[in-house]
């Protein structure tokens, strides 16, 4: 029984799409499978506005449902704590990131942007009134209009 509940787990886990770290990944994986990538600018441990839109809306399972078939992931990290400090590699990444698509360093800060590294559509801070399903709505008509 043990087996099968980590089988079903792993499984599961395994078909379910993840905020990747390296962007040049996840252009790849867009330009495969014909996906726009979503950038999200965030400070995981200081920035309240950050952590509840990715509590409310980038990491529910809708928007996540929804970003397995059309988008490539990627979360850009700053935190402050020493607890929490990225590896240097990890933050010269996100560093090059937010010089190229951040350059104000707003937080948070949600971009998306074509296969091609083009930005189709910038968010700044937490939206108001935004939800999982007006989020995904606004995406989706972009994502038509390119078609």
């Amino acid at each position: 029984m043990k087996f099968l509940s980590i089988f079903l787990t792993f499984f599961l886990l395994e078909g379910s799409p993840q905020w990747g770290l390296d962007f040049d990944k996840a252009k790849t994986d867009a330009i495969q499978n014909h996906k726009f990538i979503v950038i999200n600018f965030s400070g995981s441990d200081w920035c309240g506005p950050c952590i509840k839109l990715k509590r409310d809306v980038l990491d529910t399972p809708e928007f996540l449902e929804y970003a397995n078939k059309n988008l490539a992931l990627v979360r850009a990290d700053f935190p402050r704590l020493k607890k929490n400090q990225l590896d240097k590699k990890q933050t010269a990444l996100n560093e090059a990131l937010a010089e190229k698509y951040n350059q104000e360093g707003k937080f948070p800060f949600t971009v998306l942007v074509g296969a091609d590294g083009k930005v189709l559509k910038e968010w700044d801070g937490y939206p108001s009134g935004i939800s999982t399903e007006s989020f995904v709505q606004e995406i989706q008509a972009i994502i038509n209009a390119r078609k």
